[in-house]
């Protein structure tokens, strides 16, 4: 869905809404999650969603999420997330946007900044490296001392020089940015900054500390080589991101394909009520008087047989054909099945249906393949309507011609035969 059915003004509303809402309601012992840490979070999503194809609706999401995302620390930091996502929604809901769908991707993308990050979307994964942005900006290490001191202020989480670079070097090492775009942006600094706490770290207590940055390397590896064993693609598929000009070409040739559809079925239509009057016109005028015009019989018998015969072309290319309805779990799961058409599913328990609908959500690959496979499809059934009407009108122009020769042919040789009768008589032959 591309269009976006939301006020004109929403985003400036939330940003002064946020803005407000943070300087009244949240804690300054909060001093790193503060207006100053949401401004840099939306600047940094903006700056990730350049590298990808957007639409205005998922650029929407985004922004909304990112200034919202730490709104509930007006109440602590214990469950901040969810009540973020609750001002969100209330917030949205209030400004008269009733599209739930979007309400609940904010909602996903401010859940997805919960520690561990755990975002499951495209978009969630955008906001959750957009937050930890500033592990490879240059802003780290003052954001990394205030997050220290207000550790300090709000938890009693007091850590001596020591215990803190332990801290952030387990953070920093176990942390990955889950886009293609943040680590070209952030990774290379993060590096950098990982390196510096090494430094530090081997010089308060240098027997402790990896002296090198083959293992530092060495550790990433092995996380990396975990993640493939597990089945993670490299590069992440939702970073192979299809652009724009590719979702236009689907929905350009899906849109073509239902107008030719329609095209073929107005056609046919045509054809049947065509015939369909023929038919009923020689029903009751032409069958009555063939007993006195036997000599109309044959022509009669033609045009009949073309009329039947285009119905029956006209007839094959609307019948709707129906496949048995049911798509295995296995042919989900080999990525083999094509749920976007009824035909397919229409017999699935819905919970299979569901599964099946959620993997290729979640899997672009499969996504756009099922797509590609649905065309492919619906390709071959315009091929066969379009054969049938081809054979349904070649039928009936060349058969009306046939038929209205017929009846010329036989009026001329009835009246030929009338004239010579009459001639016979005439001269008492």
């Amino acid at each position: 869905m591309d269009t976006v059915t939301v006020p004109a003004d929403l985003l400036p509303e939330v940003k002064a809404h946020v803005e407000q809402y943070i300087k009244d309601n949240i804690d300054p012992k909060f001093v790193y999650h503060n207006f100053q840490h949401t401004c840099a979070v939306v600047e940094a999503a903006g700056e990730l969603a350049t590298h990808y194809e957007l639409t205005p609706r998922e650029l929407l999401i985004i922004r909304i999420a990112a200034w919202f995302h730490d709104t509930g620390y007006a109440e602590g930091w214990a469950e901040h997330e969810r009540r973020s996502a609750d001002h969100a929604e209330g917030f949205l809901r209030e400004r008269g946007v009733t599209d739930d769908a979007l309400i609940e991707e904010v909602r996903g993308a401010i859940m997805a900044t919960r520690m561990p990050q755990q975002p499951h979307t495209f978009l969630e994964e955008i906001v959750a490296d957009a937050d930890l942005s500033h592990l490879g900006d240059t802003s780290y290490w003052d954001r990394c001392g205030r997050v220290r001191q207000e550790f300090a202020l709000t938890r009693n989480a007091v850590m001596s020089d020591q215990e803190w670079i332990d801290f952030e070097l387990a953070f920093m090492v176990d942390h990955e940015y889950h886009t293609e775009a943040a680590r070209e942006l952030f990774g290379e600094r993060k590096e950098k900054h990982v390196r510096q706490l090494y430094k530090r770290k081997k010089a308060l207590y240098p027997d402790q500390t990896p002296t090198t940055l083959e293992e530092l390397e060495r550790t990433k590896q092995q996380k990396k080589q975990i993640r493939k064993n597990k089945g993670e693609k490299a590069g992440k598929r939702k970073e192979l991101r299809p652009g724009r000009g590719v979702e236009t070409m689907y929905r350009a040739t899906y849109r073509t394909h239902v107008n030719l559809s329609s095209i073929a079925d107005n056609k046919a239509n045509i054809m049947l009520s065509v015939n369909a009057i023929i038919l009923s016109i020689s029903a009751a005028n032409l069958f009555p008087k063939l007993d006195s015009n036997p000599h109309l019989t044959a022509p009669t018998i033609i045009l009949v047989g073309v009329c039947l015969l285009s119905l029956f072309y006209a007839i094959q290319a609307t019948r709707p054909k129906v496949t048995e309805g049911k798509v295995s779990l296995e042919d989900i799961k080999a990525k083999r099945s094509n749920l976007l058409f009824f035909g397919n599913f229409y017999n699935m328990e819905l919970d299979d249906f569901h599964y099946g609908m959620m993997e290729m959500i979640r899997d672009e690959d499969f996504l756009y393949s099922t797509m590609t496979r649905d065309l492919y499809y619906l390709g071959v059934v315009l091929a066969k309507k379009y054969t049938y009407l081809r054979i349904c009108y070649n039928v009936f122009l060349f058969g009306i011609i046939l038929a209205v020769l017929s009846f010329v042919a036989a009026s001329v040789y009835y009246n030929q035969q009338t004239e010579v009768r009459v001639g016979s008589s005439f001269f008492g032959f």
